[in-house]
C-alpha cells in the first residue's frame, strides 16, 4: 500500500505571501518552535505539509485553500499543466473561463489573468512556509533527522523558485532572513534567482540521503532539479550550461538505481507508486489527499460520458475539458497502424482529427495517458478523485535529456550511449529504433512530445528549442488562429500579476506587457 506522506492535521497554514507582506509566521495555537519542543518527531508531519503544497489546495480537503484563491483552480500542479501544456502545442482546453482562453490560444496575455496570479501566489505561499522551518532547523540540534528535513525544505523552496524563474523570469528573493520583514523587498532578476537556486542545490545535493522513501526528495531528485536548471540556462541567463546538466544527469543515471518501467502505462496508473521509473512524484490519493488540482484535473478533465465510458478509467466524473491536438498525435503518423504503444493513448471514437473549434469537445482527441485504474490489478473501483501520482521527474525524461546534452556538445557526452538511451525509450513502447544519423535535435524535441506531453514540460522545451514564439513553428490555435500564427517574443515569460505589482512597488512588469 502506498505510504501517504500528507499529514494535514498538524498545522493550519494561512496565506502570507510576498504579494502582501513577509511576516509569514503561521497562525496556529502553538508556534513551530513550541510544536517541535513538545514533540520533536512532529517534524515528519511538518515537512509533509510542505510537500502537500505542490499537490493539494489546503489542509482540510478539496474545498479548502492555503491561499485566498479558488481551491479548485489554484493548486500548484494545476497551474503547471495550465501554463506548461495548454499554452503549448499538444493540449488544449475548451472551457475558456475567465482567462483560460488566453492560455490555450497563447494570445492576449495580460497581468489580470487569474491563472498567472494563482501560480505566483502558490509559489510565494510555499517559499515562506519553507523559510519558517528552515529558520528553526538552522538553530535546532535535538530534532530527529533535522539535517535531512532541512535539506528537503531547501529543496522544496528551490523547486518553487525554479517555477518562478521559468514562467515569470523574476520576482523577489525571500529567505529565512526576511521572516520578520514587512517592507517590500527589491526585485530579484532571473540571474539573482538562478544563482540562489543553483547555490542552494549545489550545497545540499551531495549530502542528501539516497533514499528518503517514496514521495520525498533525495540526492537524485535534487540532481534532477539542478539538471533542469542547467538545461535551460541559455534561456534563463544566456549561458550554455549543458555540460553541468550532463554531470547531474549522469549522477541520476549511474547512481540512482532507477529503471524504465516495463510498460509505459505503469507510470500513469493509480498504482504507479510501485513503478521503478518515477524519481519524484506529486502524490494523489482518492481518499487521503483529495484535490481538484492534482491528477484529478488531468484524468477527469480528459473524459466525457458523451463519448467514453468513464469507469474504464476509474473515474466517476468526466469534465469534458482537455483534448490533444494533431501537433501531438500527428507525430505518430497513422494512429491505426502505428506500432508505438503511445499512439494508442488517444480516444478517437466520435472525435475529429482536426481541431477546427477548440471549444468543441469532439474536435481533437482526448488523451487517455493518465487514468485512475491500477495497472497491476483488475479489481478497480471508480472514484470522484484520482489516486494516480503525478510523475514530475521520471527516468525516460533523463534518458532524453542525456541525448539532448550530448547533441548540444556537452563535455563527457557519449553519442553511442545517447542513441542507446533514446532507443531504450522507444523500444519500451514498441516504436521503431533509430540510427545515429536520425538522432538530431529535431528528433529529440518530437520524441519529448511523444513521451512527455501532459507532464508539465512542453512550453519550457519549446522555448529552449527556439520554437515557442515567432512563426517558425506553428500549431493549432497558436495566436488564436486555427492553423497557428506568430506570437511575440515577450511571450517567452508570463506577465507579473497585477496584484503582485500593486503590493510591491519595487516590482516592474515584464517587457511587452
Amino acid at each position: 500500500m502506498r505510504k501517504i506522506i500528507f499529514i494535514t492535521g498538524i498545522l493550519v497554514l494561512t496565506l502570507m505571501s510576498c504579494t502582501a507582506d513577509l511576516d509569514t509566521e503561521p497562525k496556529v495555537e502553538l508556534s513551530l518552535e513550541e510544536i517541535l519542543a513538545e514533540d520533536p518527531n512532529a517534524i515528519e508531519g511538518i515537512v509533509s505539509r510542505l510537500y502537500a503544497s505542490f499537490a493539494l489546495s489546503g489542509p482540510n480537503g478539496p474545498g479548502s485553500s492555503d491561499i485566498s484563491d479558488d481551491p479548485g483552480e489554484s493548486p500548484f500542479l494545476r497551474g503547471i499543466i495550465n501554463l506548461q501544456d495548454f499554452t503549448a502545442d499538444g493540449m488544449k482546453n475548451r472551457w475558456g473561463d475567465d482567462g483560460l482562453d488566453q492560455l490555450t490560444t497563447a494570445s492576449n496575455w495580460d497581468a489580470n489573468n487569474k491563472f498567472f496570479r494563482y501560480l505566483y501566489n502558490r509559489a510565494y505561499y510555499t517559499i515562506p512556509q519553507c523559510n519558517n522551518l528552515i529558520s528553526i532547523l538552522n538553530t535546532s540540534s535535538d530534532i530527529p533527522d533535522a539535517g535531512e528535513a532541512l535539506s528537503e525544505a531547501r529543496f522544496l523552496r528551490s523547486l518553487a523558485y525554479f517555477y518562478l524563474i521559468d514562467v515569470f523570469g523574476k520576482g523577489v528573493l525571500v529567505t529565512e532572513d526576511n521572516l520578520n520583514q514587512t517592507e517590500p523587498l527589491p526585485e530579484a532578476s532571473r540571474r539573482d534567482l538562478f544563482d540562489f537556486v543553483e547555490s542552494e542545490l549545489l550545497e545540499i545535493q551531495p549530502n542528501m540521503s539516497p533514499n528518503n522513501g517514496y514521495g520525498r526528495a533525495n540526492k537524485y531528485v535534487a540532481a534532477m532539479l539542478l539538471a533542469k536548471l542547467y538545461m535551460n540556462a541559455e534561456v534563463y541567463i544566456g549561458e550554455n550550461r549543458y555540460s553541468e546538466a550532463l554531470s547531474f544527469i549522469s549522477i541520476v543515471l549511474d547512481e540512482g538505481g532507477y529503471q524504465l518501467a516495463d510498460n509505459f502505462l505503469e507510470n500513469f496508473s493509480a498504482d504507479n507508486d510501485i513503478s521503478p521509473e518515477i524519481i519524484f512524484p506529486l502524490i494523489a490519493d482518492a481518499v487521503n489527499s483529495q484535490s481538484f488540482g492534482n491528477t484529478t484535473y488531468i484524468v477527469n478533465g480528459s473524459l466525457s460520458s458523451d463519448t467514453m465510458t468513464l469507469s474504464d478509467y476509474g473515474a466517476a466524473e468526466g469534465w469534458q475539458g482537455h483534448r490533444a491536438t494533431e501537433a501531438w498525435y500527428g507525430l505518430f503518423g497513422d494512429l491505426g497502424t502505428s506500432t508505438d504503444a503511445r499512439a494508442a493513448l488517444f480516444w478517437t471514437s466520435g472525435h475529429n482529427y482536426v481541431m477546427t473549434d477548440y471549444k468543441e469537445w469532439t474536435d481533437g482527441y482526448p488523451s487517455i495517458k493518465f487514468r485512475n485504474t491500477d495497472y497491476n490489478s483488475s479489481s478497480n473501483t471508480t472514484t470522484a478523485f484520482s489516486s494516480t501520482d503525478f510523475p514530475l521527474y521520471r527516468l525516460a525524461d533523463v534518458y532524453l535529456m542525456y541525448a539532448e546534452c550530448a547533441l548540444r556538445g556537452a563535455a563527457g557526452g557519449d553519442m553511442s550511449r545517447a542513441l542507446n538511451l533514446v532507443n531504450d525509450v522507444r523500444e519500451r513502447s514498441s516504436a521503431a529504433t533509430i540510427t545515429m544519423s536520425e538522432l538530431t535535435l529535431d528528433f529529440i524535441i518530437d520524441e519529448r512530445a511523444r513521451e512527455l506531453n501532459l507532464e508539465g514540460h512542453r512550453r519550457t522545451d519549446l522555448i529552449r528549442f527556439g520554437m515557442f514564439t515567432g512563426s517558425s513553428y506553428l500549431w493549432p490555435w497558436k495566436g488564436n488562429v486555427l492553423n497557428g500564427a506568430s506570437i511575440p517574443a515577450h511571450y517567452n515569460v508570463f506577465p507579473i500579476p497585477e496584484q503582485a505589482l500593486s503590493a510591491n512597488p519595487n516590482l516592474e512588469q515584464n517587457i511587452g506587457y
